[in-house]
């Protein structure tokens, strides 16, 4: 333990304190269930968290940041480096399946796992720009009849989508 550090928490128990932060975009998130903080140690007395942004230039990076600062400090944590980790990049392949269910229920389409798809590139080019049958389910209605209405929503991260079902608008989650 290094000198005014108010105690050295297991790193099991800073995992727990950094679940119950917020994402200032989609606050129903934790930083933990978007899966942007990816290690937390201790190194000589300091505390290392490091924290993959979900995209390079993301304006919410430094409410990130100082959310993580102020929290650890809350939590008696004096002794703390912040480290930004940008290889390999943020996928949403990250998000946890907690996080995922969260979503769907504050309204937002979770993701689609474009990541892991293994659908050739020309049928997923065709459903990137609109060309195709969306499988983007309806967060309010689960019908998979939905239609982009915009490749830009609330935030650089989000799409905006209409159900075609319920008439419902509704914003997708975008893969990367």
């Amino acid at each position: 333990m290094q000198p005014g550090n108010v105690k050295q928490a297991s790193t099991d128990t800073i995992w727990q304190w950094l679940s119950e932060i917020p994402d200032p975009e989609i606050p129903v998130l934790s930083l933990t269930d978007l899966g942007v903080i990816r290690d937390v140690r201790w190194e000589k007395g300091t505390l290392v968290v490091t924290v993959t942004p979900t995209y390079t230039g993301c304006p919410a990076t430094a409410v990130i940041n100082l959310d993580i600062e102020t929290k650890l400090r809350t939590c008696g944590v004096e002794d703390l480096r912040l480290e930004q980790k940008l290889s390999p990049p943020w996928t949403t392949d990250w998000l946890s399946a907690e996080g995922r269910e969260k979503l769907k229920n504050y309204g937002i389409a979770p993701p689609v796992d474009a990541v892991k798809d293994t659908r050739p590139l020309a049928d997923r080019i065709l459903q990137m720009t609109g060309a195709s049958k969306s499988s983007v389910s309806c967060p309010r209605c689960d019908s998979e009849n939905t239609e982009k209405i915009s490749q830009f929503g609330s935030t650089p991260c989000k799409a905006a989508y209409r159900c075609k079902s319920c008439l419902e608008p509704f914003d997708y989650f975008k893969c990367h």
